[in-house]
């Protein structure tokens, strides 16, 4: 008997994982910047050395998590959008064997505790990790559909993630020199 809901748990361990090694990482590189602007030794005057790093460690982990978790929920509506589209048949065995990439998010959330130490590292293997994923599930879809379809699904989501990007970089650049420009000094016709 085979269970279709073995592997289910793995998306939540994954985020979970991914979003503490994220988390790690940052509570390091915030430990430093304290001590390098001072404001260390005042926080040690409430906390410990080890409450300051867990209570770090927690709002790190918990933002990470909900960036993720808010991806990987972007992803799916995407996908499955994209599979209404070109998946014209019903195919529960395609959907099925999609779903058991989760593996493949699972063994890079596991290969991202070597990269701990360097956030170029992580993303690195949260981005090959991605492509894997999607190469994947792509060669498990690609049976069920003509040649056509398998190069509409690829291409529907390459430009959907690409304008989603293109315009979170363009709010964030508009807000960048909107704040930019209020600051007086920055400002000299004022």
């Amino acid at each position: 008997m085979n269970n279709p809901y073995l592997f289910s748990y793995l998306p939540f361990v994954s985020v979970v994982l991914f979003s503490l090694t994220f988390g790690v990482y940052s509570v390091g590189e915030t430990l430093i910047f304290f001590k390098e602007i001072g404001l260390y030794q005042g926080m040690r005057e409430f906390l410990s050395d080890l409450q300051l790093r867990i209570f770090l460690l927690t709002m790190y982990t918990l933002l990470f998590f909900m960036v993720i978790a808010a991806l990987k929920l972007i992803a799916v509506t995407i996908h499955e959008t994209a599979l209404q589209f070109f998946l014209k048949e019903e195919a529960d065995a395609s959907y099925s064997a999609s779903k058991s990439g989760a593996l493949i998010y699972f063994i890079g959330a596991l290969v991202s505790l070597a990269g701990i130490q360097s956030w170029k590292a992580l993303v690195l293997i949260f981005s090959v990790t991605t492509f894997i994923y999607f190469v994947y599930v792509i060669y498990t879809l690609s049976p069920f559909m003509p040649l056509t379809h398998t190069v509409g699904l690829i291409f529907f989501q390459i430009i959907i993630w690409s304008v989603l990007l293109a315009g979170l970089i363009y709010i964030v650049f508009r807000l960048y020199n909107g704040l930019l420009a209020s600051i007086p000094l920055a400002n000299p016709t004022t």
